[in-house]
């Protein structure tokens, strides 16, 4: 039987690093499309390539996501089975300060992706990764038939992505699909989110690197779910008799406070003693409130459902973190034992 092909934007992402691994444990052949940078970062990738690249079973190509004729080419040679279009600017508070480039990258390269597939292979398949944020100020819960009432550049350009994944679904029949995914987390998360920075921050602190983790607003509500559940759920998404758009969620919220309390007390120590909330640099124009979502649609058609709830993802980013720094848990907890005396 011949092996199906999956390309993968963002592959040197969380996601795109945890789904490359999953295709390639159901033997795909998997090509990355990176971009060209004057440092490559693969880090996240690193024991995959090591494993897959000489077979052939995982390729990496450089691509600009701005160039249409790249992407055509690329498609026009390898015909993929299934493209996943992970690539982003993922960060919504960065995005208030580059909305153009936010909106360039999230919202024209979704356009230009699928122009190129319905001219070059219309029967490969399309998922688009699609976000929570568009529903913004939408009380929760969120689920398919909720409105999308975004509040950041993020947000927005994640709503015409989504249109036009939409678009070209209706109008020239491509399996086009987006994942509506709520926030899923884990130890591959970047510094610059607020789950990795507590777990990565909590373990400089216990090695005397850092004294405070500076935050914002914690009051706000997340559903915060595992990346490696969710690239399951996309996957499943595209195998799917019909092309559909799914929520994918845990449907349950906490507190950016809640999450702080759950992470400190696996060393049992008092978030309290470690943290500065309410740091202006770090409070957005516009805030979304409350996320939660509604994933009822995907267990009941893809049969999809998450297998790890928010204790375990706090245990498993502090646990690599700490190892980051030479630490164990029970190490990690003599030292906060001993600085909580102090």
């Amino acid at each position: 039987m011949k092996k199906k092909i999956a390309f993968i934007t963002g592959i040197t992402g969380q996601d795109g690093s945890y789904l490359a691994e999953f295709l390639l444990k159901k033997n795909y052949i998997v090509h990355g499309l990176l971009r060209r940078t004057s440092s490559l970062n693969i880090d996240r990738i690193q024991s995959a390539v090591d494993k897959y690249e000489k077979s052939g079973k995982l390729n990496l190509h450089y691509m600009d996501l701005t160039d249409t004729s790249s992407i055509s080419n690329l498609i026009s040679k390898f015909k993929p089975n299934e493209f996943y279009n992970l690539a982003a600017m993922s960060h919504v508070g960065i995005s208030f300060y580059t909305g153009e480039a936010t909106m360039n990258i999230n919202t024209l390269a979704s356009y230009r992706i699928l122009e190129s597939i319905l001219k070059n292979h219309k029967k490969c398949k399309f998922y688009q990764a699609s976000s929570s944020e568009m529903f913004g100020s939408t009380p929760p819960p969120q689920n398919e038939k909720s409105p999308f009432n975004p509040q950041s550049p993020y947000g927005i350009s994640k709503v015409s992505a989504f249109y036009t994944t939409r678009y070209f679904r209706q109008a020239h029949g491509l399996f086009a699909a987006n994942g509506i995914l709520f926030n899923h987390e884990s130890p591959r998360r970047g510094l610059n989110f607020v789950t990795r920075k507590i777990t990565h921050s909590l373990a400089r602190i216990l090695k005397g690197y850092e004294k405070k983790i500076n935050l914002g607003d914690i009051s706000t509500r997340r559903d915060w779910g595992h990346s490696k559940d969710y690239v399951r759920g996309i996957w499943m998404i595209l195998q799917n008799k019909s092309p559909d758009d799914f929520v994918l969620s845990t449907g349950k919220n906490y507190s950016i406070k809640d999450f702080l309390e759950k992470v400190f007390k696996i060393l049992n120590l008092n978030w309290k003693d470690f943290v500065t909330t309410n740091n202006k640099n770090f409070l957005r124009p516009s805030e979304v409130r409350s996320l939660k979502g509604d994933s009822s649609k995907a267990r009941k058609v893809l049969k999809w459902k998450p297998k790890y709830n928010l204790d375990y993802l706090c245990r498993d980013m502090l646990t690599s973190d700490l190892n980051l720094y030479g630490m164990t848990i029970e190490e990690a907890k003599k030292i906060a034992k001993q600085i909580s005396k102090k």
